[in-house]
């Protein structure tokens, strides 16, 4: 973009927002955005080439007369110096380099999500299998997962029932999970967390329908499938 594109008109609406003027002072420009070329206030700036080098005090004109002939921007590098520092380079690039930047950083940020998969004590294969897809999905896409074993009446008095399920669908998940949480029962409920061991290349293949490794119930009637989000 070329120089006579870059500038601004008084009262005109710009991505920043409407830009104003008031006898010939700078535009107005938020605070999050560094100030270039006529939205720069200070009459004198310490000067950077495109290349690096010190150019020296030179007053805001001179410096914009600079940039012109450059067929650049400049842009105010440090606001706070005495006299402030300013810059000339490409505002364009400038601003995509440093959202890419931020990009970067939040992606170094990282928000683990924690959902949850109910299970009951008599549940049935296909129920089964399909809870253990679930689990597998979101392991699969970073998140960690709450195993809930849900107790109902005389049930409660036969943990090792839960601990069937929760040994049973670890055997099938392998070596993409690995336990964060120990199962533990609270009140009705046996619950285990999970956290990805790795994270693989792509997904993994689903088991074969004619594994047998899942517990099958004897009776009971079918079963929600239930998956919630736990920040």
């Amino acid at each position: 973009m070329h120089w006579h594109e870059r500038a601004t008109s008084c009262g005109a609406d710009t991505e920043e927002g409407t830009a104003h003027c008031n006898r010939g002072t700078a535009i107005a420009t938020p605070i999050s955005e560094p100030r270039y070329n006529e939205r720069i206030r200070a009459r004198e700036v310490r000067l950077i080439g495109p290349d690096g080098s010190q150019v020296g005090v030179r007053t805001t004109a001179d410096a914009l007369v600079l940039a012109r002939e450059l067929d650049l921007d400049l842009v105010e590098v440090a606001p706070l110096a005495n006299p402030p520092v300013c810059r000339i380079m490409d505002y364009g690039k400038f601003r995509y380099e440093e959202a890419q930047k931020a990009k970067e950083s939040r992606k170094k940020t990282t928000h683990v999500t924690v959902k949850e998969v109910k299970f009951r004590p008599k549940i049935g294969k296909g129920d089964f299998d399909t809870k253990v897809r679930h689990m597998r999905d979101f392991l699969e896409d970073g998140h960690k997962v709450k195993v809930t074993l849900q107790f109902r009446g005389r049930e409660v008095a036969h943990p090792e029932l839960g601990a069937k399920i929760l040994d049973a669908a670890l055997e099938q998940l392998g070596s993409l999970a690995k336990v964060e949480t120990q199962a533990r029962l609270e009140g009705r409920n046996m619950t285990m967390v999970l956290s990805p061991d790795k994270k693989p290349a792509k997904k993994s293949t689903e088991k074969s329908a004619d594994d047998t490794s899942a517990p099958v119930a004897e009776s009971g009637p079918e079963v929600e499938i239930s998956t919630e989000d736990n920040e």
